[in-house]
């Protein structure tokens, strides 16, 4: 007797588990070098832009503008010292490597302020614009940077070494060093001066917040 009755159906396959996000290759010795250049050239492009506009910005570099206008010292070189108390702090958070970079790319940052001015001077120039296309420098500066896991020193790693030890959030840290070294450049630039500049530090803040996010960028 023929069997007509219906063949059991197959049983499902099981369903695949989630394919695990590949682990971003590191970046090459090459890759680095040239970053740290590339990054420290607009980075200090940017910052002579605002000196040549009398403009201030956030973080140590606003607070080396701040030194500088009121004591006439060098730019580079006083943002040179201001983060060598920093360097322990990076150590402790980061490692030898980060380190590195943060000393290479604050020495390169250094020199290159100084060495800027010997090629290009520019007769006018408003300092809002200048606040705003200086910020937008340095924030595309940074980002370099950052996706080579190093920095440009100082408040940055402070305000890191603060959030692992007292669970405090770095952007809430960062802004309220901008917010005092910006009040605190109000003595040495002018009212329109220092207005342009909060407009400035507050764009260089919104470009890092949209673009460095280690949720959604790999470096």
């Amino acid at each position: 007797m023929t069997d007509t009755s219906t063949p059991p159906a197959p049983s499902a396959a099981p369903s695949a588990a989630p394919a695990t996000p590949p682990t971003a290759p590191p970046h090459s010795t090459i890759e680095d070098v040239l970053a740290l250049l590339l990054g420290t050239i607009i980075v200090s492009f940017g910052a002579n832009l605002l000196k040549q506009a009398g403009d201030v910005t956030g973080g140590m570099a606003g607070l080396a503008f701040v030194l500088h206008y009121a004591l006439h010292w060098p730019f580079g070189v006083v943002f040179f010292c201001l983060n060598l108390p920093f360097y322990y702090l990076a150590f402790k958070r980061m490692g030898w490597a980060f380190v590195i970079k943060t000393f290479s790319a604050i020495v390169l940052f250094s020199v290159f302020t100084e060495v800027h001015p010997h090629f290009f001077s520019i007769n006018t120039l408003n300092p809002i614009y200048a606040a705003v296309l200086a910020n937008c420098m340095l924030g595309v500066g940074f980002l370099i940077l950052f996706r080579h896991r190093s920095s440009m020193g100082g408040f940055s790693i402070l305000a890191l070494y603060l959030q692992d030890r007292y669970h405090v959030r770095a952007g809430k840290i960062m802004m309220g060093f901008d917010v005092a070294v910006i009040a605190t450049s109000f003595w040495v630039v002018a009212m329109p001066v220092w207005l342009a500049s909060i407009a400035g530090a507050v764009i260089l803040n919104i470009i890092i917040a949209m673009n460095h996010r280690a949720d959604r960028y790999r470096a």
